[in-house]
């Protein structure tokens, strides 16, 4: 399959893992920085993707809803709306205007000018994500590229652009949510000292 070359052995896997990891420049700290400046100013953040990267945004939407929180009763609180996870709107998009607006028309509905759009596509060439980023931009929105490969023309499109460049859409994903989950610790903590 297009995208999922094959290894050799668990070894081979997990040396190529550990070498992206080591030399991936720190993406998460102008991700993290903008994630808190919009926690800051009250902004909502708004995520999308496709397959893997659509699973990812739900669970990074997850881990910034509840994983930043350093208690249940915190009343400041990340404003997060993962654009993948309203399945009849998604449908209704698809089925009546066409799969490439389904998040673009879900941003027309809810984003306003300095939100926050994290947009992953392991391509970087997804047409619906892409839609999505150039409406935000259009409307004065930051817009995240999450990108693998040779990142597309969303990295192009990104305000902040994390990037993986591996041509292995599996590794792209998985190290997508390293990415995410270091981004939830960072910013968890940063919650908690900030009180």
């Amino acid at each position: 399959m297009k995208g999922y070359p094959t290894y050799a052995s668990s070894a081979d896997y997990l040396k190529q893992v550990a070498e992206l990891l080591e030399a991936l420049p720190d993406p998460s700290d102008r991700f993290v920085e903008a994630l808190y400046a919009g926690f800051e100013q009250g902004r909502t953040v708004f995520l999308v993707g496709n397959g893997g990267s659509a699973a990812n945004a739900s669970h990074f939407g997850q881990d910034l809803a509840k994983g930043t929180l350093s208690s249940m009763s915190a009343t400041r609180r990340f404003r997060v709306v993962p654009l993948t996870d309203n399945i009849g709107f998604i449908t209704a998009l698809a089925n009546d205007e066409g799969y490439d607006s389904i998040f673009e028309q879900q941003l027309r509905n809810l984003a306003a000018s300095g939100d926050l759009l994290v947009a992953i596509s392991g391509s970087g060439n997804s047409p619906n994500v892409i839609r999505a980023a150039e409406y935000a931009r259009s409307i004065g929105m930051t817009v995240i590229g999450v990108t693998g490969f040779d990142g597309g023309k969303l990295k192009a499109l990104a305000d902040v652009s994390v990037h993986i460049p591996v041509d292995d859409m599996g590794m792209t994903e998985a190290l997508h949510g390293v990415v995410f989950h270091l981004a939830m610790c960072r910013l968890r903590e940063r919650l908690a000292a900030a009180g």
